[in-house]
């Protein structure tokens, strides 16, 4: 696929930008800017409040995934296939060939490096399903507090190897999650394809964030999310005004009337 092409080639040369979107006006308004949009399992916590990403189902993925792609017409986008909707080689293909033929998406993301999901995903990709893989803090298999990954060095090795086997089975790409910065750094270094990093380091080939937390609508106290804007004062300010023109009639004006 061209657009995964170019995304490779761009190793080395340049920073790749990546965003979360779960609706058309988010992606309309990001697609200019990023190089993969990805409609991440997240939007269980950002949008409907879940505790975990289990709760995700995949008509909601496939709902949204339909709403993202309305606002794409330049970045690659990748879809998060959710919690127990890949546990087999059969359940895997058939649900995958159901997302990218009802969303019409470039690439689907699974979690995970374990032998299993390697098998997995070289099923998938036999099959002309482009994948991305994702190690690290694996939100879907997590349990309590979430951690960062590679303290120990059986950790570090582990991880290392899973990027590389990974990299063998065909994923375009991996998102590293809360990875230590050196062995982000070594996993990036080691590999032809290209790194994401969502809690990892600089050193990674490119960055992703989910664009709730970027444009201040989440009030999140994650690590490593930065604000970069404050959309809810945006919002704030003009229900303000609104509800002020509508109380003292200046709303609707002649201007506004059939």
């Amino acid at each position: 696929m061209k657009k995964i092409k170019n995304l490779l080639i761009k190793k080395n040369k340049t920073k790749i930008v990546c965003l979360t979107a779960y609706s058309k006006n988010i992606a309309q308004e990001i697609d200019n800017f990023v190089d993969i949009i990805l409609v991440g399992d997240s939007l269980g916590s950002v949008l409907y409040d879940f505790n975990t990403t289990r709760s995700v189902t995949l008509e909601m993925m496939i709902n949204h995934s339909k709403s993202v792609r309305k606002g794409i017409t330049k970045s690659l986008m990748v879809v998060d296939m959710p919690y127990n909707t890949y546990r087999n080689k059969s359940e895997a293909l058939k649900n995958c060939k159901k997302v990218t033929k009802e969303t019409k998406c470039d690439a689907v993301k699974l979690e995970g490096g374990n032998k299993k999901i390697v098998e997995i995903i070289k099923h998938l990709i036999k099959n002309k399903i482009p994948v991305m893989g994702h190690i690290g803090l694996l939100p879907q298999n997590e349990k309590g507090k979430f951690t960062f990954k590679g303290k120990s060095s059986k950790e570090k090795l582990r991880l290392l190897n899973e990027a590389k086997v990974l990299e063998r089975a065909g994923v375009f790409a991996i998102v590293l999650e809360c990875v230590e910065k050196k062995l982000s750094k070594e996993i990036t270094d080691q590999i032809k394809i290209i790194t994401i990093g969502i809690g990892a380091s600089q050193h990674c080939d490119g960055q992703i964030l989910v664009t709730d937390d970027l444009i201040g609508l989440t009030n999140s106290k994650i690590k490593f999310v930065k604000e970069f804007g404050n959309v809810r004062k945006t919002i704030r300010d003009a229900v303000k005004k609104y509800k002020t023109e509508v109380k003292s009639l200046k709303y609707p004006s002649k201007k506004y009337l059939y």
